[in-house]
């Protein structure tokens, strides 16, 4: 089996972020990345079918030579190779377009990647994708069981899961709860540090969005304390009066 894994290269939520000079990017001076967890799933999801029904696992990253990083990651875990798609990733867009020119000579039989990365939150690469190459995807997956040339997949919805069959080639989107992703051993650190990663240059189409301005969340914050002793009533009414004349959010 041919599987290709999406990953990204993120900070970590652990790091203080700062915005840039130019108000349009992150400060990465003390910023410590990590694989993306999201993509963790996906690469341990892609390890576990490789080992089943024999292949290859290939690890693929769009950004610049910090992105190679991930690819690492992943090589550790146990992927066999790596591609690093040199280009901007500021764009969602630019991004799955680079990623489905870099897909479609491999012919996969699998596309895995995370349900989203954790640095811009958009949810969109998977569905893109799917556009990109004509093939069916599930988001958001947390169970996934291949026989033959079906894929079924349990994904999370709004108050429940719902199980889909896609054929493949398909796509899929992991979603935290699909495993529980390895820890790379030392030996194979130490031997993803000498695997080849490939370097392709992206050719993206035209941005679909612009970074106008970042800022930092503001730190201080109104607060008032309402105390009304003894009547809950009252207290009631006067928090909703406050709620909708002051606050104005109801």
């Amino acid at each position: 089996m041919n599987i290709i894994v999406c990953v990204s290269h993120v900070p970590d939520t652990t790091t203080r972020i700062n915005v840039g000079a130019d108000k349009k990017s992150m400060d990465p001076a003390g910023v410590k990345f990590i694989l993306n967890p999201y993509d963790e799933f996906a690469v341990e999801e892609a390890l576990r079918l490789r080992d089943k029904f024999k292949g290859e696992v290939t690890a693929i990253s769009v950004g610049a030579d910090n992105a190679k990083e991930a690819i690492r990651q992943a090589l550790a875990m146990g992927a066999d190779k790596g591609i690093l798609v040199k280009g901007d990733k500021s764009d969602s867009f630019q991004v799955a377009d680079m990623l489905a020119a870099a897909i479609k000579p491999l012919s996969p039989d699998l596309i895995l990647l995370g349900k989203q990365s954790i640095d811009f939150d958009g949810m969109e690469i998977a569905s893109m994708l799917s556009e990109l190459l004509d093939l069916p995807a599930a988001t958001v997956a947390v169970a996934l069981n291949i026989e033959g040339n079906k894929a079924t997949v349990e994904k999370e919805v709004e108050g429940g899961r719902e199980t889909i069959q896609l054929d493949m080639p398909c796509i899929v989107a992991a979603q935290k709860g699909l495993n529980e992703p390895r820890y790379p051993s030392l030996p194979n650190i130490m031997k993803a540090k000498q695997k080849p990663i490939q370097e392709v240059s992206g050719a993206p189409g035209a941005k679909r969005t612009e970074i106008v301005e970042m800022t930092k969340p503001e730190k201080k914050r109104a607060n008032k304390i309402v105390k009304i002793d003894g009547n809950a009533s009252q207290a009631a009414h006067e928090l909703a009066r406050m709620l909708h004349e002051e606050a104005k959010i109801i």
